[in-house]
């Protein structure tokens, strides 16, 4: 695979994996029927007449298994960038997801670097946000990142 296609794909499949981490939070739809769902009916697929890009489908994979895994060490590291007073909870569940999915990117794909992830997923969030959020995610990825060594 070429590596811009390798690239556009890997973005798509970083996108499916922020949808669809906001699915089960929302739905609570088992990890299993989860992937299956995106693999069948999402990835790559023409969905109201927009046709999505095909994704690298291991890496959707692993990033939403490796979120779904990790949750509870990923949100610790979250929860310890946020401002005093803020919470998970009260995070927009679009934007907990990017973070969630940039986290652990940055802590779990050493074949990634760290300045890809990061813009990565702060050119996710300027796909539902401003770019007030998009800063948002950046410093918080940034400052994960140097917790993870990176």
């Amino acid at each position: 695979m070429t590596q811009p296609k390798r690239s556009q794909a890997r973005s798509a499949a970083r996108l499916g994996a922020v949808q669809a981490l906001y699915q089960q939070q929302m739905e609570g739809t088992a990890l299993a029927r989860l992937l299956d769902e995106f693999h069948q009916h999402r990835l790559g697929r023409v969905i109201e007449d927009e046709e999505y890009a095909q994704a690298d489908v291991d890496f959707f994979d692993d990033v939403v298994s490796g979120v779904d895994a990790r949750r509870e060490e990923i949100d610790a590291l979250l929860t310890a960038r946020l401002a005093e007073g803020w919470t998970l909870a009260r995070m927009d569940k679009t934007m907990l997801q990017i973070l969630r999915a940039g986290t652990y990117e940055l802590l779990a794909r050493q074949d990634v670097t760290k300045a890809t992830s990061i813009s990565e997923y702060v050119d996710v969030a300027k796909a539902f946000f401003d770019d007030r959020e998009a800063k948002f995610v950046n410093g918080i990825l940034d400052a994960v990142a140097k917790e993870a060594g990176r």
